[in-house]
């Protein structure tokens, strides 16, 4: 009689436990479940950051498709990575300014995306829809897109996945590229869950803000003179004409009103499917952002703030912070708004490369030169005390977890061989060795000029806490000068108010387009 409670006892707990499992299976998303085997199926493999994987693209007419570069169309090819062979995917390049310096260049040598399921809806790479492959443009470090990734990562920020890859051609080498996993669905999947929010990759530039931008940048629409500039526009020096402008209010994530063509710059550059009731409840959290009014409802304070205190170690002036305003996601759920990270191979103050020292002691509470009242998703954290106190804590924090040297270390020992080996590579591999020992003592400095700003409660003005002058920040490859850089510069970008270093009339001098 006792065997048979005894029993009924395990039946119970089974079909129980049956029950749970049940439950969790049919309930997945509720609980990030479908996030998770997306997160293990291919974070693991091609992004596990321990060795330089291998991708052979495997394409019959790869010339022709070269020749095409700068279309940016598809071509269909297969690729092997790490030994997993994966036929009939979509390939084509990539980027803005780098598709027209590596033209001028005379290189073939172009970032590309590939699209596992632009022929099959149903192909993945182990749940990876997109994979950007970088060419290490304009970054003789061959790291500075991969050091912030990493430390964002580290930090908690929603980022993109990377890791270095060796590419071959047909089975011949063609060079060392970073891979970084698209920000589409498989990130949103793998952050957020299959219930994900919004994501829009804001733009008013034909810039970066995605496929084929980099053809409609046009040397007449730049207006030199500032006084032709209505105040709320003017730089100081230069601008875009109409609606070409450096950051419309709408890409600064401004409210400006309740017309949704105010916001033309954010809808045409939406990376999932919008609705007007979407576009309506984005404008009512731009509109609370603006007047700072129940930020907690319309911000997702955490990781706005890590993402802020990682974005503005790195001084990275191609961005949402800098002159142009882009480079940058925005993520809206239920009304609540967060930064994700994109494009940092001008970080580390090498978008124009100027003052080392200035660099490395840019404040962290005016990073943006100038009144940051233009930028609210910025600005709130500096205008209560609360968050300027917990933005401060968080970057003592960062300072204290995030070990950036041996990150730098490790990539470095990780990659030299095959930047010793690379046929295609921008940069020497005394020019690497040059680069990576000058971006280890820009954070070296950087570090100890923030810790010194929060020390004193200095935090907002320029002050000589450390000399870097011993440092030339295009040493780790910049936006002028050097091979890998824009065609046409051959000096630093000018601040506000300075003259251009080439002739604005001589459009072959010139590239293209302006955005990494």
């Amino acid at each position: 009689m006792s065997g048979n409670k005894y029993f009924d006892k395990i039946a119970w707990i089974i079909t129980a436990l049956s029950l749970v499992l049940t439950i969790l299976f049919m309930n997945g998303a509720a609980f990030d479940i479908e996030a998770m085997a997306h997160n293990i199926r291919y974070k693991n493999r091609l992004f596990d950051s321990t060795k330089v994987h291998t991708i052979d693209i495997v394409m019959d007419d790869w010339d022709a498709f070269l020749a095409d570069a700068t279309a940016e169309e598809y071509h269909a090819a297969d690729v092997v990575i790490d030994g997993e062979a994966y036929k009939n995917v979509g390939i084509r390049a990539k980027g803005n300014t780098s598709l027209s310096t590596v033209a001028a260049l005379d290189s073939e040598r172009y970032s590309f995306k590939i699209e596992f399921d632009q022929y099959d809806n149903d192909k993945s790479y182990h749940g990876l829809d997109k994979l950007c492959l970088n060419n290490l443009i304009q970054d003789a470090t061959m790291m500075k897109d991969y050091l912030t990734y990493t430390m964002m990562n580290k930090f908690g920020v929603n980022s993109s996945l990377c890791s270095f890859v060796y590419i071959t051609v047909n089975g011949e080498d063609w060079g060392l590229y970073l891979a970084v996993e698209g920000v589409e669905e498989a990130f949103l999947e793998r952050n957020y869950g299959s219930n994900y929010g919004k994501l829009y990759k804001p733009d008013n530039m034909s810039l970066g803000g995605g496929r084929g931008n980099g053809r409609d940048f046009e040397m007449g629409d730049f207006d030199f003179n500032p006084s032709s500039a209505p105040a709320s526009e003017k730089d100081g020096g230069f601008r875009f004409q109409g609606d070409f402008g450096m950051g419309s209010s709408d890409v600064k994530l401004q409210y400006i009103d309740n017309q949704l063509e105010s916001y033309s710059n954010i809808w045409n550059n939406a990376k999932t499917d919008i609705t007007e009731t979407d576009q309506n409840r984005l404008i009512a959290s731009l509109k609370k952002l603006s007047n700072s009014e129940d930020l907690e409802s319309v911000v997702d304070i955490e990781q706005v703030i890590c993402y802020f205190v990682v974005h503005n170690y790195v001084c990275n002036d191609d961005s949402y912070t800098g002159m142009m305003v882009h480079n940058y996601y925005l993520y809206e759920e239920n009304g609540q708004l967060a930064m994700i990270p994109w494009d940092y191979n001008l970080g580390f103050g090498t978008f124009d490369a100027g003052s080392a020292s200035n660099t490395v002691n840019t404040p962290i509470d005016a990073p943006i030169s100038g009144d940051s009242s233009d930028r609210p998703m910025l600005n709130w954290i500096f205008e209560n005390e609360t968050y300027t106190q917990l933005y401060h804590q968080y970057f003592c924090e960062f300072l204290e977890t995030v070990d950036i040297g041996s990150i730098i270390d490790d990539a470095y020992h990780l990659i030299k061989p095959y930047v010793e080996k690379d046929p295609t590579a921008f940069y020497s591999s005394e020019e690497f060795e040059l680069g990576v020992e000058t971006l280890r003592r820009f954070c070296e400095k950087r570090s100890e000029s923030i810790s010194m700003q929060l020390e004193n409660e200095e935090t907002s003005r320029n002050m000589n806490y450390v000399d870097a002058s011993d440092i030339t920040l295009s040493d780790m490859g910049s936006m002028n000068g050097g091979r890998g850089s824009m065609g046409g510069f051959s000096g630093n970008m000018p601040k506000p108010g300075g003259d251009f270093p080439f002739d604005i009339n001589d459009t072959a001098a010139f590239p293209s387009n302006l955005s990494g």
